[in-house]
């Protein structure tokens, strides 16, 4: 009876993180869905189409780097404090944020409240994944993160959908931020009230760590003693920095089409800023496969598995990226494909690291650390991905843009290979 409520509550635990991190980007997606809204906004209003573009790539570029700021100073505050409360107050600042958005008028106050939109959600999924130390023990932390990554992805995927219907039953863009704060709202509540911090609270037994996470016998003690034992293990580990470095290849990426494929869709290709938006939400319906797929396959190949996906799914990207920017297209379905498939290839190894990687660096003593500082690293990278990519691209086309990316995907595949030496390695030394 015992296992059986304890398998009850890790379900609503599981769902509820969910539903609260797939909520998280109703008010992260808005900006991405309705930027060609934006520039037209900008536009009627005597900004020209290009520098209105332009100006708000760097505000992207900006929220990033307040996100890969948050990362590293707020991240790290859930293994003290406890991750309930960075994933709750994620949600809260979030909301007043779009709703600031919203009622701006220019871009002064569009770059404080997008600043402060990605600064707060910063805390979100290092708070998850200090919760989900608390809750589930290592063996099954492939399993338990690979559902809560579709989170993002899915969450993503039917957060555009969603603004897309919006946008297309006629909805200003002012209105569908106003209508995303609203319902993450919802969901907020229904976490403050069912959401726990640890499976003690409720009279069952602590998880098992994993015996080789970086931190050794403390690894098992929820609450770090300081800042410096909390980060030495982390920062001392040189297959941690590997991660790291990869961490920034994918993000860029990834960033990069979260945020300009419905204009690329738009601009380029020719569909209406309504079948953008909902197509663009391929990107990380593709990807959610990737991790579903990814870490059933994972599970099966061994210790070095991940590592040989991660590889392998990188270089495939590359090759993906540059025929997305090389070859002719002569129909509209093509990009769309390439697109998904990019999503496919590039999402799947990005899951696993700020994931389940990090809960095997970390421990419940160092997992929210430890993720936060790979993200973190990752998205210092993703500020590229908007005011750079957004030159680049008026500069020398998509095509120029999708090109570099391609050969981002081949550097990050590099790292791929040492990470994938390592883990082959691995299981020797540790037995030596």
């Amino acid at each position: 009876m015992n296992r059986r409520k304890l398998s009850v509550w890790q379900g609503l635990t599981i769902a509820l993180l969910f539903l609260g991190y797939a909520g998280y980007y109703l008010c992260r997606s808005d900006f991405s869905v309705c930027l060609p809204l934006i520039i037209d906004d900008l536009a009627a209003h005597g900004i020209s189409a290009n520098k209105a573009k332009i100006r708000l790539g760097a505000i992207v570029s900006f929220g990033v780097l307040a996100y890969a700021i948050g990362k590293f100073l707020l991240g790290g505050v859930a293994d003290f404090l406890g991750g309930r409360r960075n994933f709750l107050a994620g949600m809260g600042g979030s909301i007043l944020c779009t709703l600031l958005f919203s009622l701006g008028g220019g871009m002064p106050v569009f770059t404080l409240a997008w600043i402060g939109n990605r600064f707060v959600q910063s805390t979100g999924w290092a708070g998850m994944v200090k919760i989900t130390s608390r809750w589930f023990s290592y063996s099954s932390y492939g399993a338990v993160m690979g559902i809560i990554s579709l989170s993002y992805l899915f969450g993503d995927a039917a957060a555009r959908q969603f603004m897309g219907v919006l946008i297309g039953h006629g909805l200003a863009w002012r209105a569908v931020f106003q209508v995303a704060a609203g319902t993450l709202a919802v969901i907020f509540i229904l976490n403050l009230l069912l959401l726990k911090e640890s499976r003690t609270r409720l009279g069952f037994d602590e998880p098992e760590v994993n015996p080789l996470n970086l931190f050794g016998t403390e690894g098992d003690q929820p609450a770090p003693s300081g800042l410096k034992g909390l980060l030495g293990p982390l920062v001392s580990s040189p297959v941690f920095w590997v991660v790291c470095f990869l961490s920034l290849g994918t993000t860029l990426v990834r960033e990069t089409f979260n945020t300009w494929t419905p204009t690329y869709f738009n601009q380029a290709i020719g569909y209406s800023k309504a079948e953008a938006a909902s197509l663009s939400a391929l990107f990380p319906l593709f990807g959610g496969l990737a991790v579903v797929i990814s870490g059933f396959v994972s599970d099966r190949l061994g210790r070095g598995g991940r590592a040989a996906i991660i590889f392998w799914s990188l270089l495939g990207s590359a090759v993906a990226l540059f025929a997305l920017g090389s070859l002719p297209m002569h129909s509209r379905v093509a990009p769309v494909l390439l697109v998904g498939l990019v999503g496919f290839l590039v999402i799947g190894p990005y899951a696993f690291l700020a994931g389940a990687i990090a809960l095997d660096f970390g421990g419940k003593h160092g997992s929210a650390t430890s993720s936060g500082i790979i993200d973190g690293v990752g998205y210092l990278g993703g500020i590229l991905a908007g005011d750079s990519m957004a030159r680049i691209s008026v500069t020398f086309g998509w095509t120029g843009a999708f090109l570099a990316l391609a050969g981002v995907s081949l550097l990050s595949s590099a790292a791929g290979v040492v990470y994938l030496i390592n883990q082959r390695r691995a299981p020797v030394a540790q037995q030596a």
